[in-house]
């Protein structure tokens, strides 16, 4: 018996986990065989206060200090090409991205081609040591006496006064059911007897390239195009291409698919002096969203012993440290650090029409 169980390991699970055990005894779940194993262990991995929506970025900004320690420098550059001038002022003032002289842009990264007529940098973008975050947040759920599940998949859920939930061969039970699940929090939901709010998966894929011939990517910002219609990263000597693709999708293992992979290198390829000739490994995950692209955070309106922390899109590390904090003092019944108005948007309530806000 744990006063709450959690269902889902990637950093949304563990983040909420780790702050509900300091009050509570909490039983995490996760089906695979590791933790972070979906989207979680396929991040971007980057700190960049200023990316998302205002909910988004109120919750990023409400996390940066927790973040320091897991943090070291990247930078963040916007480039751009002849006719996309409104899409970049458009993506520059959102991100709050003073705009450079191109030659500066190619002092950042030298294999910019010749195409491109804007750029816009600042500095404070960072990494996010993403494996460390995780398992420090299972480190705190244990140390407080509750329990990390792996390779336990839930099969079964029913309520009764409280939670009956099959994982593996095992019944646990709890009087607080948390729904952490990513990609299948809507199958949970429907498991559990609640009504889904319409959580999507979208695949995202990203493909390793090697560095550009002579060139040490090392210190190189993550460069974007305009309209995020691509982006490039320094990983450990390569470059991370991604397409940014946002194509739903069914709650799945994801891979890439090679045609949008192709595309997405060529739309690369096109804002660069250097071809892409080989690719050393590519995969994909699945960016989750509300109807409104919102996280979801907080108590249903049908059973309040039912919490849901769903919709994280591809803001799940950047969120999590103020996401489970808000989840820990809404799930306990404590006036939350955030804003009023931010706690409403987050708020299941808004899919359901006659529940209180």
């Amino acid at each position: 018996m744990s006063d709450i169980i959690v269902i889902g390991g990637g950093i949304a699970g563990v983040s909420a986990a780790a702050r509900l055990s300091e009050h509570a005894h909490v039983t995490l779940i996760e089906g695979e065989s590791a933790l972070g194993y979906h989207a979680s262990g396929r991040s971007a991995a980057l700190f960049e206060k200023n990316y998302g929506l205002p909910s988004v970025i109120a919750l990023n900004y409400a996390s940066e200090a927790y973040h320091q320690p897991y943090l070291s420098p990247r930078g963040f550059m916007l480039v751009g090409r002849a006719g996309e001038d409104a899409g970049f002022e458009a993506d520059a003032k959102m991100l709050k991205c003073p705009e450079i002289s191109v030659s500066e842009a190619r002092a950042h990264i030298p294999i910019l081609n010749d195409t491109i007529t804007r750029a816009a940098y600042h500095p404070e973008a960072y990494d996010i040591d993403t494996d460390r975050m995780i398992h420090d947040f299972a480190k705190v759920v244990r140390k407080n006496g509750g329990s990390v599940r792996s390779g336990k998949p839930v099969t079964a859920i029913s309520y009764d006064n409280g939670w009956a939930v099959r994982s593996g061969e095992e019944m646990l039970s709890a009087a607080i059911l948390v729904n952490a699940a990513g990609a299948w929090a809507d199958q949970i939901a429907v498991m559990a007897g609640i009504t889904p709010v319409g959580i999507t998966p979208y695949r995202r894929s990203m493909a390793r390239i090697p560095a550009p011939d002579g060139h040490d990517v090392t210190n190189w910002p993550i460069f974007f195009g305009v309209g995020e219609t691509w982006y490039a990263k320094p990983d450990a000597g390569a470059l991370l291409v991604s397409p940014a693709e946002e194509d739903a999708a069914t709650a799945h293992d994801a891979w890439a698919d090679d045609m949008v992979l192709a595309e997405g290198l060529d739309r690369f390829a096109q804002h660069v002096t250097q071809p892409v000739t080989r690719v050393l490994s590519s995969w994909a995950g699945l960016r989750s969203f509300a109807p409104d692209r919102t996280l979801v955070l907080g108590q249903d309106p049908e059973n309040q012993s039912f919490v849901w922390c769903a919709g994280q899109g591809g803001y799940g590390f950047q969120t999590a440290p103020a996401a489970s904090q808000l989840l820990a003092d809404l799930t306990l019944g404590r006036t939350p650090e955030m804003d009023a108005t931010t706690v409403k948007s987050l708020s299941p309530n808004r899919f359901h029409k006659g529940s209180s806000c």
